[in-house]
């Protein structure tokens, strides 16, 4: 079915409410969870909504922290999140980066004891809605396997790129595995075989069933063994640069609270060069033959804003068995 954003929003926020979120901050945290599913990232929208209630409730996330700086120097900033909403944390840092970047050409904020920041491109909309080239991404709870080991013992850390495009944005979104763990669970809920492998069985075969890679907890690093070490060295400048917890240390609670993360904004040449640059790069990539009959080749971002112009004039799509708890909390 499908639902006006405002009325998710206002079910967003009136469950936070009643969990004495402040007026202000609930309105932020429906308005992100909503558009994160409005643009058609469900697994970090709606999907996501009733686990973060239940974060509120374990007082993992505290409705009433501030961010606090601890440190910084030059176009660095260091902040401690205080285990405030991920979402409110990663906003105001990115509003940072922004402000530093359009003093200095380049900002860096990074933030410690912070909590979920839901969808990772979130923040780079909002970069690059603001005309800057962002970069942001996080350390989370190991849940990712290094390359030839069996255990997980790195983090699933998503990364962003965003560039500014008066066309439509170019915003880079991915996570560190073929497919995020959030996307293994949309598909084990619809109970629906993945369309490529991203992880592996019990005797560690190759799988598209999201069950059976969620139970064995070795989901797929993209690009195999390059994907293992970016996930590592993320790791490392996220906790090297917040001087936070690293993945090792976030996974000790068995609960992915207190993460660490990084947000990066620099201020291009607003010329013809640049403009002319981003379209002859976007053009030339999508002149390749499609490889099929009828197929298409998007830039990152382009998707996102087709989804996003439908669900403002059709409604949301949402998952009704999901929407149907939130509407009883």
């Amino acid at each position: 079915m499908r639902v006006p954003l405002d009325q998710l929003k206002s079910e967003f926020k009136r469950v936070l409410l009643k969990l004495d979120f402040a007026q202000y901050k609930a309105e932020k945290c429906a308005i992100v969870f909503a558009e994160n599913s409005r643009d058609g990232v469900y697994t970090h929208g709606l999907n996501r909504f009733p686990v973060f209630v239940d974060m509120v409730k374990q007082g993992l996330v505290k409705p009433d922290a501030e961010p606090t700086q601890v440190g910084g120097f030059g176009a660095i900033e260091q902040w401690d999140g205080n285990l405030g909403p991920g979402i409110l944390n990663a906003g105001f840092c990115m509003a940072r980066a922004i402000e530093l970047a359009e003093k200095n050409g380049i900002g860096c904020v990074a933030i410690k004891n912070t909590n979920h920041w839901m969808r990772a491109g979130t923040y780079g909309w909002q970069a690059a809605d603001a005309g800057m080239i962002g970069i942001c991404f996080t350390n989370t709870i190991a849940n990712l396997p290094p390359w030839g080991g069996i255990d997980p013992r790195l983090g699933n850390n998503p990364l962003v790129i965003a560039v500014p495009r008066k066309e439509g944005n170019v915003v880079l979104d991915m996570a560190i595995s073929q497919y995020s763990v959030g996307k293994l669970q949309q598909y084990k809920m619809n109970n629906e075989e993945l369309p490529l492998p991203g992880g592996y069985d019990k005797d560690g075969k190759l799988s598209t069933d999201p069950t059976t890679i969620l139970a064995s907890k070795r989901a797929l690093p993209i690009g195999f063994w390059k994907g293992s070490g970016l996930s590592l060295v993320l790791d490392l400048l996220a906790s090297i640069l917040s001087q936070g917890n690293s993945t090792a240390k976030v996974t000790q609670s068995e609960k992915e609270s207190g993460v660490s993360q990084v947000f990066i904004c620099i201020k291009p040449q607003d010329n013809e060069y640049t403009t002319n640059i981003i379209e002859e790069i976007l053009n030339y990539t999508k002149s390749s033959r499609p490889e099929r009959e009828g197929g298409t080749i998007s830039y990152p971002g382009e998707n996102t804003l087709k989804t996003r112009k439908k669900s403002l004039a059709e409604g949301v799509l949402v998952d009704d068995r999901i929407w149907e708890k939130v509407l009883v909390l």
